[in-house]
């Protein structure tokens, strides 16, 4: 490292140098060396090393998995249209990704005066709530917060929902035709509880997204809050004219 480089302070340098070669020598899920290999190459402590890798990730130039190391970010990878009805299932299968989700919780509750608005329906409704954490290929990329009303899925249990998506679900066992879903998405950063979900520093960046989902008779059947990590999802929307 250069005379000019070493007034920063050394994690810096390495992000320098490892963003370098992220973005002129490295192809994309190229995994980086090892936090062992990094610290002896560049005489640095494990800490230092530990903390450059995180700046990096925070970045959104590389991703850990979990138990297999550090790889590059593919910023090529399909980016998710939200001009259409979303599954993250659906999605990250056609990525080429294995999906994977973990239900964290689920009950019945009364709809207080947020939820009620949200769903246009009465204070005290019952409502199932369903939390979800998504991953793909191992590493967790989305928490999910999703509130259904109990009257349209009676018979709704975790079961049907571990290893199916939520809108086959909802149109196949519940013959609810899904017409629209609209999604407002918006910069964040993330609170502890989701950053130690996503497997991130609590004040990250993430993406904050709010879905609400309507069948064919203009009726809501899902409104869904979202935590995503920022480095692992980009979106696309097509603008055509009239």
């Amino acid at each position: 490292m250069s005379t000019a480089m070493r007034k920063q302070p050394l994690y810096e340098q390495l992000v320098d140098a490892l963003r370098d070669k992220i973005e002129n020598e490295l192809e994309p899920n190229d995994m980086l060396p090892s936090e062992r290999e990094l610290s002896v190459r560049y005489g640095l402590s494990r800490t230092t090393v530990r903390l450059a890798l995180q700046e990096l990730e925070n970045l959104g130039l590389v991703r850990k998995r979990h138990g297999k190391g550090t790889f590059v970010t593919d910023k090529t990878s399909q980016a998710t249209d939200i001009m259409q009805v979303y599954s993250f299932t659906e999605q990250m299968r056609k990525m080429g990704r294995d999906p994977e989700t973990v239900i964290l919780e689920f009950r019945e509750l009364d709809a207080d005066k947020y939820l009620a608005g949200h769903l246009k329906c009465a204070q005290g409704e019952k409502l199932f709530k369903l939390k979800r954490l998504r991953s793909a290929d191992g590493m967790p990329l989305m928490v999910e917060r999703s509130y259904l009303p109990a009257r349209v899925f009676p018979a709704l249990s975790p079961g049907e929902l571990e290893n199916r998506s939520l809108y086959d679900v909802i149109e196949q066992d519940y013959g609810q035709r899904i017409r629209t879903a609209v999604e407002e998405v918006y910069a964040s950063v993330a609170r502890l509880k989701d950053a130690r979900l996503l497997e991130i520093n609590e004040g990250a960046p993430v993406l904050d997204l709010a879905r609400t989902t309507l069948n064919t008779d203009e009726e809501i059947v899902e409104f869904t809050r979202s935590v995503a990590r920022a480095d692992q999802f980009k979106y696309t929307v097509t603008h055509h004219r009239a």
